[in-house]
């Protein structure tokens, strides 16, 4: 049988090195479903139970590996449903590639069954290169292109190929004549280094700071090194934005942790305290959680110069790769010789250790969420790969969890959309067969996602080196986060009618998948079954029945969301004993940690 276009399709992604294809199969990409069969070992075909979690599969492919990661929909309803994962890859500059089916050409403009307008559609989601095959020819260079975009810009493409289109005889070699692209493979990213006189300006604002603060970010991992010579030379303590949690492990004494709503108290003392910041791969958003306007002076670095100075007006702005760039400005950094600044900073981060043990002792009905992340950390491989889904989860996870060096950790930063962390994991085990997993996850988002996810657990578990993947499931019956935003931001009370959730077991759900499931409803359970599903012989899911009164205090509360909370309070929300109680125990930890939990 000679090749069609399907299969050209495939041999270019192979040559590119693709090995993984995240999708569902429909009736607009028949053909190129067909290719991957005949493709064999080449290619493997991982079958989502829905196109949005193979977008949020893809997605985590690329972060987990560096690699384009790739996903397949059908036309119209397929195609519409990666949108939500695609977006999670764009904002968070992930090299993701579509592949979405249309229909026939000429059936095009005539209002046909599922005809949607894609090119329009992906525009936004992938607007460096977005285009549509109509001849055999193309299939080359629109995949070569494709590819090559997505790593260079770190951003998602997407090529559209009409069913018709797809069945017709493959055309290798172009013809050499006008009018013909002859495109090749392959792409070398270069490590980018500012200007020499540019980093002895970044030096010399640097070198005049006494109390220097760092942030860094996702674009900082894989600079671990660099970063802790930096942080050394200048005496400076260093925050993490949630998607750099794993730059710096936790157990350095001068690393605050994360910063923002979801943040600790050293990092905000830090950024309040300081005279000088140096931001390293992060566009971290909230500028409220950084020095105020004219506090300090800063620097920069980034690989992506529309990033820069748009969080806080800097002096010196590097475009340059964080490793790289670093290791060029050292020689110009001078040792800060005084070193009470760090001194101060360390102090405050052995505290905050002890004020987060504290809290997670504290007494809940039934568990206290704390507990169940502060007891996992310490239980952790170092080699595990973890997920945090957004929401409440993202909280404890990002103060709780003592991230160490060789960890993976990752889950959607700017988009922050519910339902990737089960996906995520899946992914990851793809990528790192013999490495655990672990996704922390709402009972909102399992509802949303996760629940379907663990389908796709069921179906390939057995083809992983290492068999352990967990899923953490907060069952709290509430859609936690955004109730504590109503009462924080908004002044309002619980509207239980799109708070509260349907109660549904996901321990026993798992066992009916085949998979293990452990529920724990007491705070003596938590320690026996987090050895449990992590000495299994297959994923499991550990159910934990938490408390949706514990509140994610911010390191700061402001006059105003003070105003919004009691305000909450006073119209009557239905929980306010519960969350008024523990959010005087969690508060009272931070004058009273040596306690060990409140009653």
């Amino acid at each position: 049988m000679a090749a069609n276009v399907s299969d050209h399709l495939l041999q270019r992604l192979s040559d590119w090195g693709v090995r993984r294809i995240y999708g569902y199969p429909g009736d607009g990409i028949n053909a190129i479903v067909g290719a991957l069969d005949r493709a064999g070992d080449r290619l493997k075909f991982i079958q989502a139970r829905h196109e949005e979690l193979a977008a949020l599969m893809a997605c985590a492919h690329a972060k987990f590996t560096g690699e384009v990661g790739v996903c397949l929909a059908t036309s119209g309803p397929g195609a519409i449903h990666l949108l939500n994962g695609l977006y999670d890859a764009k904002l968070d500059h992930q090299p993701v590639l579509a592949i979405v089916g249309q229909q026939a050409r000429a059936a095009l403009g005539g209002s046909y069954q599922q005809e949607v307008d894609l090119l329009s559609l992906f525009k936004d989601v992938a607007h460096e290169y977005v285009h549509m095959a109509t001849t055999p020819e193309q299939i080359r260079h629109l995949v070569d292109r494709a590819m090559r975009i997505a790593l260079v810009q770190r951003t998602v493409t997407c090529l559209i190929v009409p069913n018709d289109v797809q069945e017709l005889d493959a055309v290798e070699q172009p013809p050499h004549k006008h009018g013909t692209i002859h495109s090749g493979l392959g792409v070398s990213l270069p490590h980018i280094v500012p200007r020499e006189q540019d980093l002895r300006r970044a030096a010399d604002v640097l070198n005049a700071g006494q109390k220097v603060a760092m942030l860094v970010g996702a674009g900082a991992l894989g600079a671990a090194d660099e970063v802790l010579e930096v942080a050394d030379r200048l005496g400076a303590g260093v925050a993490k934005a949630l998607l750099g949690k794993a730059v710096l492990p936790d157990d350095l004494p001068f690393v605050t942790g994360a910063i923002g709503l979801l943040g600790t108290r050293p990092s905000w003392n830090m950024m309040q305290g300081c005279d000088t910041l140096l931001m390293v791969g992060s566009s971290f958003p909230y500028s409220e959680f950084l020095p105020a306007e004219g506090q300090a002076r800063g620097v920069q670095i980034d690989i992506d110069g529309r990033m820069l100075s748009i969080r806080y007006p800097m002096e010196v702005n590097l475009i340059g790769d964080s490793g790289p760039a670093l290791r060029a400005l050292l020689p110009h950094l001078t040792r800060k010789e005084d070193r009470s600044w760090r001194e101060t900073i360390e102090a405050d981060v052995a505290d905050w250790w002890t004020v987060l043990d504290a809290r997670a002792m504290n007494e809940a009905n039934p568990i206290n969420p704390q507990r169940v992340f502060s007891e996992l950390s310490p239980k952790l491989p170092h080699d595990a790969i973890l997920v945090a889904d957004s929401g409440s989860a993202a909280n404890w996870y990002a103060r709780d969890i003592r991230i160490r060096r060789g960890m993976m950790a990752s889950l959607s930063g700017t988009l922050a959309t519910m339902g990737p962390g089960v996906p995520y994991a899946i992914a990851a085990k793809f990528c790192h067969p013999a490495r655990l997993a672990v996704a922390m996850v709402g009972d909102g988002a399992m509802q949303m996602n996760g629940i379907n996810a663990l389908i796709t657990i069921a179906k390939y578990w057995r083809e992983w080196e290492d068999p352990r993947l967990v899923v953490l499931v907060l069952n709290n019956g509430d859609l936690n986060q955004v109730t504590w935003e109503q009462r924080a931001l908004q002044g309002d009370p619980k509207f239980d009618a799109s708070q509260d959730l349907p109660d549904f077991p996901y321990a026993r759900y798992a066992e009916s998948l085949g998979l293990l499931g452990v529920r724990v409803d007491r705070p003596d359970q938590i320690a026996d079954a987090w050895d449990r599903v992590l000495a299994a012989d297959r994923p499991a899911v550990l159910e934990a029945v938490t408390d949706p009164d514990v509140p994610p205090l911010p390191p700061h509360i402001s006059f105003e969301q003070a105003k919004a909370f009691a305000s909450s309070v006073l119209k009557g929300d239905a929980n306010a004993l519960g969350f008024l109680k523990q959010t005087v125990k969690d508060a009272a930890q931070s004058y009273l940690p040596g306690r060990k939990g409140q009653k």
